[in-house]
Protein backbone atom coordinates (compact mmCIF):
# COMPACT_ATOMS: atom_id res chain seq x y z
CA UNK A 1 0.00 0.00 0.00
CA UNK A 2 1.07 3.37 -0.81
CA UNK A 3 0.89 4.15 2.78
CA UNK A 4 3.12 1.71 4.50
CA UNK A 5 5.67 2.06 1.78
CA UNK A 6 5.70 6.28 2.46
CA UNK A 7 5.95 5.58 6.78
CA UNK A 8 8.80 2.84 6.19
CA UNK A 9 11.03 5.87 3.71
CA UNK A 10 10.16 7.91 6.84
CA UNK A 11 11.14 6.09 9.90
CA UNK A 12 11.97 2.74 8.74
CA UNK A 13 10.39 -1.12 8.26
CA UNK A 14 11.41 -1.92 11.89
CA UNK A 15 9.18 0.97 12.64
CA UNK A 16 6.28 -0.19 10.68
CA UNK A 17 4.10 -3.49 11.45
CA UNK A 18 1.85 -5.39 9.08
CA UNK A 19 0.49 -8.35 7.19
CA UNK A 20 1.45 -10.82 9.32
CA UNK A 21 3.00 -8.85 11.82
CA UNK A 22 -0.28 -7.68 13.17
CA UNK A 23 -1.80 -11.75 14.31
CA UNK A 24 0.06 -11.02 17.69
CA UNK A 25 -1.78 -7.43 17.97
CA UNK A 26 -4.70 -6.92 19.20
CA UNK A 27 -7.07 -3.37 20.31
CA UNK A 28 -7.38 -4.47 23.87
CA UNK A 29 -5.87 -6.15 26.95
CA UNK A 30 -9.00 -8.18 27.63
CA UNK A 31 -9.56 -9.76 23.84
CA UNK A 32 -5.42 -10.35 23.44
CA UNK A 33 -7.28 -13.41 21.15
CA UNK A 34 -8.87 -11.64 18.49
CA UNK A 35 -6.00 -10.39 15.94
CA UNK A 36 -5.94 -6.49 15.36
CA UNK A 37 -7.74 -5.25 12.50
CA UNK A 38 -5.99 -2.71 10.96
CA UNK A 39 -3.45 -1.55 7.95
CA UNK A 40 -0.52 -0.96 9.99
CA UNK A 41 0.58 -0.35 13.20
CA UNK A 42 3.87 2.65 13.55
CA UNK A 43 5.79 2.82 16.33
CA UNK A 44 7.09 6.24 17.15
CA UNK A 45 10.60 6.71 19.52
CA UNK A 46 9.96 10.25 19.27
CA UNK A 47 7.47 13.72 18.98
CA UNK A 48 9.07 14.48 15.44
CA UNK A 49 8.25 11.21 14.69
CA UNK A 50 4.87 11.13 15.46
CA UNK A 51 4.45 14.43 14.37
CA UNK A 52 6.00 12.96 10.76
CA UNK A 53 3.66 10.23 10.50
CA UNK A 54 0.84 12.59 11.22
CA UNK A 55 1.53 14.95 8.77
CA UNK A 56 1.68 12.08 5.99
CA UNK A 57 -1.56 11.25 7.23
CA UNK A 58 -3.65 14.43 7.28
CA UNK A 59 -1.86 14.74 3.46
CA UNK A 60 -3.40 11.28 2.53
CA UNK A 61 -6.60 11.67 4.14
CA UNK A 62 -5.27 8.80 6.49
CA UNK A 63 -7.71 7.99 9.71
CA UNK A 64 -6.09 7.11 12.99
CA UNK A 65 -6.36 5.30 16.39
CA UNK A 66 -4.45 6.13 19.24
CA UNK A 67 -3.37 2.79 21.23
CA UNK A 68 -1.42 3.09 24.37
CA UNK A 69 -2.07 0.56 27.37
CA UNK A 70 -5.19 -0.76 25.68
CA UNK A 71 -7.13 -1.12 28.57
CA UNK A 72 -10.09 1.72 27.96
CA UNK A 73 -13.50 0.03 28.59
CA UNK A 74 -15.70 1.94 25.94
CA UNK A 75 -14.55 1.12 22.29
CA UNK A 76 -11.64 3.89 22.23
CA UNK A 77 -9.13 1.53 20.94
CA UNK A 78 -11.31 -0.40 18.54
CA UNK A 79 -9.94 -0.29 14.69
CA UNK A 80 -11.55 -1.54 11.54
CA UNK A 81 -9.17 -2.91 8.31
CA UNK A 82 -8.67 0.80 6.65
CA UNK A 83 -7.66 2.41 9.86
CA UNK A 84 -3.75 3.22 11.11
CA UNK A 85 -2.59 2.61 14.13
CA UNK A 86 0.15 4.76 16.12
CA UNK A 87 1.36 3.17 19.21
CA UNK A 88 3.23 4.85 21.73
CA UNK A 89 4.76 1.80 23.46
CA UNK A 90 7.89 2.98 22.42
CA UNK A 91 7.48 6.22 23.51
CA UNK A 92 8.15 5.42 27.29
CA UNK A 93 10.86 7.37 28.62
CA UNK A 94 10.76 8.82 32.02
CA UNK A 95 12.53 12.13 31.12
CA UNK A 96 13.14 13.71 34.73
CA UNK A 97 11.96 13.83 38.48
CA UNK A 98 12.58 17.11 39.48
CA UNK A 99 12.36 16.72 43.55
CA UNK A 100 12.41 20.76 44.13
CA UNK A 101 9.70 21.50 41.67
CA UNK A 102 7.61 18.41 42.80
CA UNK A 103 7.35 17.28 39.17
CA UNK A 104 8.13 14.53 36.78
CA UNK A 105 8.23 14.92 33.32
CA UNK A 106 7.96 11.46 30.60
CA UNK A 107 6.74 9.93 27.13
CA UNK A 108 3.07 9.83 26.90
CA UNK A 109 3.97 5.56 26.56
CA UNK A 110 5.49 5.49 29.76
CA UNK A 111 3.19 2.93 32.56
CA UNK A 112 1.80 5.02 35.23
CA UNK A 113 3.02 1.92 37.75
CA UNK A 114 6.48 3.27 36.52
CA UNK A 115 5.99 6.83 37.41
CA UNK A 116 4.33 6.04 40.73
CA UNK A 117 7.83 3.80 41.48
CA UNK A 118 10.28 6.85 40.13
CA UNK A 119 8.01 9.46 42.16
CA UNK A 120 8.41 7.21 45.55
CA UNK A 121 12.10 7.00 45.02
CA UNK A 122 12.26 10.19 45.63
CA UNK A 123 10.27 10.20 48.41
CA UNK A 124 6.93 12.00 46.41
CA UNK A 125 4.28 10.82 45.51
CA UNK A 126 2.04 10.47 41.97
CA UNK A 127 -1.22 10.77 43.19
CA UNK A 128 -3.14 7.89 40.60
CA UNK A 129 -4.28 4.83 41.94
CA UNK A 130 -6.66 2.56 40.42
CA UNK A 131 -6.21 -0.99 38.90
CA UNK A 132 -5.01 -0.64 35.27
CA UNK A 133 -2.09 0.88 36.58
CA UNK A 134 0.30 -1.49 35.86
CA UNK A 135 -0.36 -2.00 32.37
CA UNK A 136 -2.56 1.73 31.53
CA UNK A 137 -0.06 4.35 30.12
CA UNK A 138 -0.12 8.12 31.08
CA UNK A 139 -0.94 9.73 27.54
CA UNK A 140 -4.38 7.27 27.83
CA UNK A 141 -5.16 8.43 31.46
CA UNK A 142 -4.84 12.27 30.23
CA UNK A 143 -6.67 11.62 27.17
CA UNK A 144 -9.61 10.41 29.14
CA UNK A 145 -9.00 12.24 32.10
CA UNK A 146 -8.94 8.73 34.49
CA UNK A 147 -9.99 9.18 37.64
CA UNK A 148 -9.28 5.98 40.28
CA UNK A 149 -9.25 5.61 44.08
CA UNK A 150 -7.92 8.70 45.87
CA UNK A 151 -9.97 11.34 43.21
CA UNK A 152 -11.71 12.18 46.49
CA UNK A 153 -8.38 13.93 48.18
CA UNK A 154 -6.09 14.55 44.62
CA UNK A 155 -8.48 14.69 42.19
CA UNK A 156 -8.69 13.58 38.51
CA UNK A 157 -5.93 13.25 36.07
CA UNK A 158 -6.35 16.89 35.26
CA UNK A 159 -5.52 18.71 38.62
CA UNK A 160 -1.94 16.57 38.22
CA UNK A 161 -1.61 17.70 34.74
CA UNK A 162 1.19 21.15 34.92
CA UNK A 163 1.97 21.02 31.34
CA UNK A 164 1.97 18.43 28.26
CA UNK A 165 2.96 18.38 24.14
CA UNK A 166 0.59 17.17 21.85
CA UNK A 167 0.72 16.46 17.87
CA UNK A 168 -2.24 18.08 16.30
CA UNK A 169 -4.45 16.60 13.31
CA UNK A 170 -2.09 18.58 10.47
CA UNK A 171 1.30 16.85 11.89
CA UNK A 172 2.16 20.80 14.31
CA UNK A 173 3.75 20.40 17.81
CA UNK A 174 1.90 22.35 20.28
CA UNK A 175 4.52 22.33 23.57
CA UNK A 176 3.70 23.39 26.63
CA UNK A 177 5.79 21.95 29.27
CA UNK A 178 6.24 24.30 31.60
CA UNK A 179 6.73 23.28 35.75
CA UNK A 180 4.35 26.32 37.20
CA UNK A 181 1.40 25.97 38.65
CA UNK A 182 -0.17 29.07 38.15
CA UNK A 183 -0.33 30.67 34.42
CA UNK A 184 -2.61 32.90 33.54
CA UNK A 185 -1.47 33.99 29.91
CA UNK A 186 -4.83 33.44 27.91
CA UNK A 187 -6.50 30.41 27.32
CA UNK A 188 -5.15 27.19 29.07
CA UNK A 189 -4.99 25.33 25.91
CA UNK A 190 -3.41 21.86 27.61
CA UNK A 191 -6.99 21.48 28.86
CA UNK A 192 -8.76 20.76 25.36
CA UNK A 193 -6.33 17.86 25.20
CA UNK A 194 -7.08 15.99 28.31
CA UNK A 195 -10.09 14.07 28.67
CA UNK A 196 -10.83 14.57 24.51
CA UNK A 197 -9.76 10.94 23.94
CA UNK A 198 -7.25 11.81 21.31
CA UNK A 199 -9.99 13.19 18.46
CA UNK A 200 -7.96 16.48 19.32
CA UNK A 201 -4.50 16.13 19.18
CA UNK A 202 -2.02 13.01 20.24
CA UNK A 203 -0.29 13.73 23.70
CA UNK A 204 3.13 13.00 23.48
CA UNK A 205 4.89 14.03 26.97
CA UNK A 206 3.77 15.52 30.06
CA UNK A 207 5.07 17.37 33.23
CA UNK A 208 2.97 15.79 35.86
CA UNK A 209 2.74 17.64 39.28
CA UNK A 210 3.51 14.94 42.42
CA UNK A 211 2.97 15.37 46.27
CA UNK A 212 5.46 15.14 49.19
CA UNK A 213 4.73 11.12 49.86
CA UNK A 214 3.11 11.13 52.83
CA UNK A 215 4.92 8.81 55.65
CA UNK A 216 1.81 6.72 56.93
CA UNK A 217 -0.88 4.53 54.98
CA UNK A 218 -3.73 2.86 57.04
CA UNK A 219 -6.98 1.41 56.28
CA UNK A 220 -9.42 -0.11 57.59
CA UNK A 221 -12.78 -1.83 56.62
CA UNK A 222 -15.88 -1.47 57.61
CA UNK A 223 -19.78 -3.51 57.38
CA UNK A 224 -22.89 -1.00 57.15
CA UNK A 225 -26.02 -1.56 57.43
CA UNK A 226 -27.75 1.29 55.47
CA UNK A 227 -26.88 3.73 52.81
CA UNK A 228 -28.00 6.76 55.21
CA UNK A 229 -25.29 5.27 57.53
CA UNK A 230 -22.61 5.21 54.39
CA UNK A 231 -22.83 8.89 54.13
CA UNK A 232 -22.67 8.97 58.39
CA UNK A 233 -19.84 7.65 58.36
CA UNK A 234 -18.28 9.62 55.24
CA UNK A 235 -18.56 12.87 57.40
CA UNK A 236 -17.73 10.96 59.98
CA UNK A 237 -14.29 10.16 58.54
CA UNK A 238 -13.51 12.95 56.90
CA UNK A 239 -14.28 15.64 59.76
CA UNK A 240 -12.28 13.05 61.83
CA UNK A 241 -9.13 13.00 59.92
CA UNK A 242 -8.43 16.73 59.54
CA UNK A 243 -7.36 16.31 55.54
CA UNK A 244 -5.68 12.73 55.76
CA UNK A 245 -9.08 10.70 54.03
CA UNK A 246 -7.17 9.66 50.93
CA UNK A 247 -9.67 6.68 49.87
CA UNK A 248 -13.40 5.85 50.72
CA UNK A 249 -14.95 3.30 48.54
CA UNK A 250 -18.13 1.58 48.45
CA UNK A 251 -19.09 -2.32 47.45
CA UNK A 252 -22.50 -3.91 47.43
CA UNK A 253 -23.21 -6.71 49.46
CA UNK A 254 -22.67 -9.35 46.43
CA UNK A 255 -20.19 -7.51 45.32
CA UNK A 256 -18.18 -8.20 48.30
CA UNK A 257 -19.19 -11.84 48.92
CA UNK A 258 -18.30 -12.84 45.07
CA UNK A 259 -14.81 -11.36 45.69
CA UNK A 260 -14.12 -12.92 48.92
CA UNK A 261 -15.51 -17.10 47.88
CA UNK A 262 -14.21 -19.59 45.73
CA UNK A 263 -12.88 -18.91 42.96
CA UNK A 264 -11.97 -15.85 44.27
CA UNK A 265 -8.27 -15.79 45.42
CA UNK A 266 -9.23 -13.42 48.45
CA UNK A 267 -11.00 -14.13 51.56
CA UNK A 268 -13.58 -12.04 53.80
CA UNK A 269 -11.71 -10.08 56.33
CA UNK A 270 -15.52 -9.05 58.16
CA UNK A 271 -18.00 -11.54 57.31
CA UNK A 272 -19.86 -11.20 54.11
CA UNK A 273 -23.35 -10.44 55.02
CA UNK A 274 -23.45 -6.92 55.23
CA UNK A 275 -25.65 -4.82 53.28
CA UNK A 276 -22.50 -2.04 52.18
CA UNK A 277 -18.62 -2.32 53.12
CA UNK A 278 -16.69 0.78 52.86
CA UNK A 279 -12.94 0.34 52.25
CA UNK A 280 -10.68 3.72 53.85
CA UNK A 281 -7.73 4.73 53.33
CA UNK A 282 -5.49 7.60 55.52
CA UNK A 283 -2.68 8.80 54.36
CA UNK A 284 -0.71 11.16 56.87
CA UNK A 285 2.65 11.78 58.30
CA UNK A 286 2.52 9.45 61.95
CA UNK A 287 1.46 6.00 61.38
CA UNK A 288 1.42 5.26 65.03
CA UNK A 289 -0.90 8.46 65.30
CA UNK A 290 -2.97 7.80 62.43
CA UNK A 291 -3.59 4.15 63.18
CA UNK A 292 -4.73 5.30 66.79
CA UNK A 293 -6.86 7.64 65.06
CA UNK A 294 -9.14 5.56 62.79
CA UNK A 295 -9.10 3.07 65.32
CA UNK A 296 -10.75 5.91 67.19
CA UNK A 297 -12.57 6.52 64.61
CA UNK A 298 -13.89 3.54 63.75
CA UNK A 299 -14.54 2.41 67.37
CA UNK A 300 -16.77 5.50 67.94
CA UNK A 301 -19.09 4.60 64.80
CA UNK A 302 -19.29 1.04 66.03
CA UNK A 303 -20.48 2.29 69.61
CA UNK A 304 -22.76 5.29 67.65
CA UNK A 305 -23.91 2.11 65.80
CA UNK A 306 -23.06 3.98 62.52
CA UNK A 307 -21.26 0.90 61.27
CA UNK A 308 -21.73 -2.81 62.71
CA UNK A 309 -18.21 -4.45 62.10
CA UNK A 310 -14.84 -3.61 61.02
CA UNK A 311 -11.00 -4.41 60.88
CA UNK A 312 -8.11 -2.37 60.42
CA UNK A 313 -5.11 -4.05 58.30
CA UNK A 314 -2.30 -4.63 61.12
CA UNK A 315 0.80 -4.87 58.19
CA UNK A 316 1.18 -3.91 54.91
CA UNK A 317 0.39 -7.13 53.84
CA UNK A 318 -3.16 -6.82 55.16
CA UNK A 319 -3.40 -3.44 53.59
CA UNK A 320 -2.34 -4.80 50.62
CA UNK A 321 -4.97 -7.63 50.69
CA UNK A 322 -7.39 -5.84 51.65
CA UNK A 323 -7.14 -3.12 48.40
CA UNK A 324 -6.60 -6.57 46.35
CA UNK A 325 -10.56 -6.95 47.46
CA UNK A 326 -11.40 -3.78 45.99
CA UNK A 327 -8.92 -3.19 43.25
CA UNK A 328 -9.34 -6.75 40.94
CA UNK A 329 -12.02 -6.07 39.14
CA UNK A 330 -10.77 -9.01 36.83
CA UNK A 331 -12.40 -11.73 39.20
CA UNK A 332 -15.96 -10.09 38.88
CA UNK A 333 -15.56 -9.76 35.34
CA UNK A 334 -14.31 -13.11 35.06
CA UNK A 335 -18.07 -14.35 36.16
CA UNK A 336 -19.77 -12.03 34.34
CA UNK A 337 -20.36 -13.65 30.97
CA UNK A 338 -20.60 -10.99 28.05
CA UNK A 339 -20.04 -8.17 30.93
CA UNK A 340 -21.02 -4.57 30.44
CA UNK A 341 -19.39 -2.12 31.96
CA UNK A 342 -20.33 0.92 33.65
CA UNK A 343 -19.26 4.37 35.14
CA UNK A 344 -22.23 6.70 36.21
CA UNK A 345 -21.90 9.88 38.61
CA UNK A 346 -24.81 10.52 40.56
CA UNK A 347 -25.58 13.10 43.28
CA UNK A 348 -23.80 11.60 46.53
CA UNK A 349 -26.99 11.68 48.51
CA UNK A 350 -28.99 10.06 46.00
CA UNK A 351 -26.67 6.94 45.09
CA UNK A 352 -28.34 4.82 47.47
CA UNK A 353 -32.12 5.05 46.09
CA UNK A 354 -31.13 4.98 42.40
CA UNK A 355 -29.02 1.92 42.69
CA UNK A 356 -31.49 0.28 43.89
CA UNK A 357 -33.88 1.24 41.46
CA UNK A 358 -31.17 0.49 38.49
CA UNK A 359 -30.23 -2.71 40.19
CA UNK A 360 -34.03 -3.99 40.61
CA UNK A 361 -34.52 -2.86 36.57
CA UNK A 362 -31.76 -4.74 35.64
CA UNK A 363 -33.19 -7.72 37.62
CA UNK A 364 -36.23 -7.68 35.58
CA UNK A 365 -34.81 -8.74 32.20
CA UNK A 366 -34.55 -12.09 31.96
CA UNK A 367 -31.11 -12.29 29.92
CA UNK A 368 -29.01 -10.11 33.08
CA UNK A 369 -27.42 -12.99 35.17
CA UNK A 370 -24.79 -11.12 37.62
CA UNK A 371 -24.89 -7.49 38.67
CA UNK A 372 -21.87 -6.02 40.69
CA UNK A 373 -22.08 -2.30 42.03
CA UNK A 374 -18.97 -0.65 44.02
CA UNK A 375 -17.26 2.53 43.42
CA UNK A 376 -15.77 5.73 44.47
CA UNK A 377 -18.84 7.15 46.95
CA UNK A 378 -17.09 9.85 48.23
CA UNK A 379 -17.17 11.82 44.14
CA UNK A 380 -20.18 10.58 43.36
CA UNK A 381 -19.00 7.30 41.02
CA UNK A 382 -20.73 3.90 40.79
CA UNK A 383 -19.49 1.04 38.99
CA UNK A 384 -21.41 -1.96 37.26
CA UNK A 385 -20.61 -5.05 35.93
CA UNK A 386 -23.05 -6.68 34.69
CA UNK A 387 -23.26 -10.08 33.17
CA UNK A 388 -26.06 -11.71 30.30
CA UNK A 389 -26.69 -15.10 28.78
CA UNK A 390 -26.81 -12.92 25.42
CA UNK A 391 -24.74 -10.28 23.98
CA UNK A 392 -26.84 -8.86 20.90
CA UNK A 393 -27.47 -5.19 20.37
CA UNK A 394 -30.56 -4.66 21.46
CA UNK A 395 -30.11 -7.02 24.46
CA UNK A 396 -26.96 -4.32 24.66
CA UNK A 397 -28.85 -1.25 24.39
CA UNK A 398 -31.42 -2.42 26.49
CA UNK A 399 -29.44 -2.99 29.83
CA UNK A 400 -27.88 0.44 28.63
CA UNK A 401 -31.05 2.03 28.96
CA UNK A 402 -31.84 1.09 32.39
CA UNK A 403 -28.73 2.06 33.73
CA UNK A 404 -28.43 5.33 32.00
CA UNK A 405 -32.26 6.27 32.12
CA UNK A 406 -32.14 8.24 35.41
CA UNK A 407 -29.06 10.52 34.68
CA UNK A 408 -30.49 13.35 33.22
CA UNK A 409 -33.46 14.05 35.90
CA UNK A 410 -30.70 13.94 38.32
CA UNK A 411 -27.88 15.40 36.41
CA UNK A 412 -25.68 12.71 36.50
CA UNK A 413 -23.46 11.47 34.34
CA UNK A 414 -22.81 8.61 32.22
CA UNK A 415 -19.15 8.75 32.27
CA UNK A 416 -17.63 9.16 35.34
CA UNK A 417 -14.01 8.85 34.59
CA UNK A 418 -13.86 6.11 31.19
CA UNK A 419 -15.00 8.36 28.82
CA UNK A 420 -17.25 8.40 25.63
CA UNK A 421 -15.68 6.70 23.06
CA UNK A 422 -17.43 4.66 20.64
CA UNK A 423 -19.72 2.72 22.82
CA UNK A 424 -21.45 5.38 24.64
CA UNK A 425 -21.86 8.39 22.09
CA UNK A 426 -25.68 7.82 21.37
CA UNK A 427 -25.97 8.25 25.06
CA UNK A 428 -23.83 11.34 25.77
CA UNK A 429 -27.26 13.76 25.57
CA UNK A 430 -27.75 12.68 28.82
CA UNK A 431 -25.53 14.07 30.73
CA UNK A 432 -24.60 17.12 28.37
CA UNK A 433 -27.28 19.78 26.48
CA UNK A 434 -27.83 20.28 22.28
CA UNK A 435 -25.43 23.49 22.94
CA UNK A 436 -22.40 21.82 24.66
CA UNK A 437 -22.39 19.04 22.17
CA UNK A 438 -22.38 21.77 19.20
CA UNK A 439 -19.51 23.49 20.69
CA UNK A 440 -17.92 19.74 20.90
CA UNK A 441 -18.58 19.21 17.29
CA UNK A 442 -17.34 22.64 16.32
CA UNK A 443 -13.87 22.00 18.27
CA UNK A 444 -13.48 18.70 16.56
CA UNK A 445 -14.15 20.68 13.21
CA UNK A 446 -11.64 22.94 13.81
CA UNK A 447 -8.86 20.83 15.18
CA UNK A 448 -9.74 17.74 12.59
CA UNK A 449 -11.67 19.01 9.57
CA UNK A 450 -10.50 15.92 7.91
CA UNK A 451 -11.61 13.70 10.84
CA UNK A 452 -8.93 11.65 10.87
CA UNK A 453 -7.44 11.35 14.47
CA UNK A 454 -9.45 8.79 16.60
CA UNK A 455 -12.71 9.36 13.95
CA UNK A 456 -16.00 8.47 15.81
CA UNK A 457 -15.25 8.81 19.42
CA UNK A 458 -17.12 11.29 21.57
CA UNK A 459 -18.92 13.45 18.35
CA UNK A 460 -19.02 12.56 15.01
Amino acid sequence: MKIITALEAQLGEAAILHGEKLQSRYHHIWKMDKPLNAVAVVLPKTTAEVAAVVQLCHQMGQEIVVHGGLSNLVGGTETAAHQLVISMEKMNAIEEVDPISKTLTAQSGAIIEHLIDAAANHDLLLPLNFGAKGSAQIGGAIATNAGGLRVFRFGMTRQLVLGLEAVLPDGRIITNLKKIIKDNSGYDLKQLFIGSEGTLGIVTRVVLRLIEKPSSRCSALVGVENYDKVLQLLKHMDKGLGGTLSGFELMWQHTYETMTSDPSPYRAPIPQHYPYYVFIEVMGKNHTQDVKLLEDLVGDCLENEIVLDGMLAQTDKELNALWQIREDVAVLAAQAKDDQHFDISLPIPKIGSLIDQITADLKKLPVVDRIFTFGHVADGNIHFIIGKHENNPDVIDAVNALVYKHLKAHQGSVSAEHGIGLHKKKYLNTSRSEVEIELMQQLKQLFDPKNILNPGRIVN
